[in-house]
């Protein structure tokens, strides 16, 4: 078995599932995966560290110094979705033609396990005397399935006294190894609409809640969101993603809800956005649309493809003669968060997240392997002015 088959195939047999705000039990949370990358990097001397976010679920970061005080920061994250209606065991790690099965393979560990990879390299040549231009810090975050609470602690970490210069940054996620510079964010809210109950032998003596529903969800489907397309994601999208309505099978249902999915583009803010489709949607039926406040926001990211880091990222795509062309994706990661805090970020990993979340999800170990000489090779392309040498020297 290859290095990397053997370290991704501990991190997938190590459940950390996130437990979306509840209690942390067996198969919850981070802190054993956490413990386990931070002991791995230690017995490759490289510095690491847990550093508790919530109580029991720590983001783990490790540092490799380089010539210039700044790093470039490797993120990708500790946790994972539910197993529930998988087809292969979630965690045995089960490899098979060159590809390895279970949860979290290529949503995020595939990742992780490269930027591990990666960074073990890079200590092992500062031991030697060649340290890179730029330091690096590898961070495992707890929760970017959820809440995003770890990489906003990492971004408390960075920005308080003595925290790390960042440069740039690398987040893990499943890009089919192409340079993502942008991608879309979001804002989700409940609809709900209020009819008058009734029984169902007297429907004319009822408004029906359920009906009223099908009028928004109707508008939804036909009315775009109005805004102009992004070069590299498309259109902004609008989707009911769940209903819930009626009480039995003879009752006119007086109250139904719809959850709403919009995918923003960059230069949208999620907040404004949400006011324009309540305004929109409460129009439809005066007096019948209540819109919540939004329990999920996020925000697109657009960094600019000649930052150093996505720069040296797709010189070091282009001298492995792989598409060093930049992209955008549909989802959302934790880069929009860094972006926010200052920090140009690229998004980028092996496996394909058609994979993520998946019944089957695997990854191929060939790519993992592939990535981490990427992300050496891209560490050690950037120079201290921010140049990105063709040689993968310093410039």
């Amino acid at each position: 078995m290859t290095a990397s088959g053997e370290l991704l195939k501990d991190l997938v047999g190590i459940a950390s599932v996130n437990p979306r705000g509840g209690p942390v039990g067996p198969g919850l949370g981070e802190a054993a995966v956490a413990g386990y990358v931070r002991n791995w990097l230690a017995a490759r001397g490289v510095r690491a560290e847990l550093r508790e976010v919530l109580p029991g679920r720590p983001n783990v970061v490790a540092t490799v110094p380089g010539r210039d005080p700044r790093f470039v920061l490797l993120e990708s994250h500790l946790d994972t979705v539910e197993t529930g209606g998988m087809s292969v065991d979630p965690f045995a790690g089960t490899i098979r033609d060159g590809r390895l099965y279970g949860r979290g393979a290529c949503d995020a560990k595939g990742p992780l396990a490269a930027f591990m990879l990666a960074t073990a390299e890079l200590a092992a040549a500062s031991a030697a005397g060649d340290p890179p231009p730029f330091g690096v810090v590898l961070a495992g975050v707890m929760d970017e399935e959820h809440a995003y609470q770890g990489v906003l602690g990492l971004i408390s970490d960075l920005d308080g006294p003595g925290g790390e210069q960042v440069a740039g940054a690398v987040v893990g996620e499943p890009t089919g190894l192409a340079a993502a510079v942008a991608h879309k964010g979001c804002v989700r809210y409940t609809v709900r609409t209020l009819g008058t109950a009734g029984h169902s032998s007297r429907p004319d003596e009822a408004v029906n809640a359920v009906t009223l529903m099908s009028r928004v969800i109707d508008h939804l489907d036909r009315a775009s969101p109005g805004v102009p397309p992004h070069a590299l994601l498309g259109a902004a999208t609008r989707t009911v993603t769940r209903v819930r309505g009626g009480l039995g099978p003879n009752t006119v249902p007086g109250r139904c809800e719809i959850d709403v999915d919009r995918r923003t583009l960059p230069g949208e803010d999620p907040i404004d956005v949400w006011r324009k489709d309540r305004e929109e949607l409460t129009a439809l039926i005066p007096g019948r649309i209540e819109v919540d406040e939004p329990f999920t926001l996020d925000y697109a990211l657009d960094t600019p493809a000649a930052s150093p880091v996505p720069a040296a990222l797709c010189g070091a795509l282009a001298a492995a003669g792989l598409d060093a062309s930049v992209h955008g994706m549909p989802f959302g990661t934790d880069a929009s968060k860094l972006a926010r805090a200052g920090i140009p970020s690229v998004v980028f990993g092996p496996g394909s997240v058609t994979d993520a979340h998946s019944a089957d999800e695997s990854v191929a170990l060939a790519d993992v392997d592939l990535a981490a000489r990427l992300i050496v090779q891209t560490v050690r392309s950037i120079s201290s002015d921010g140049s990105v040498s063709s040689d993968g020297g310093p410039g």
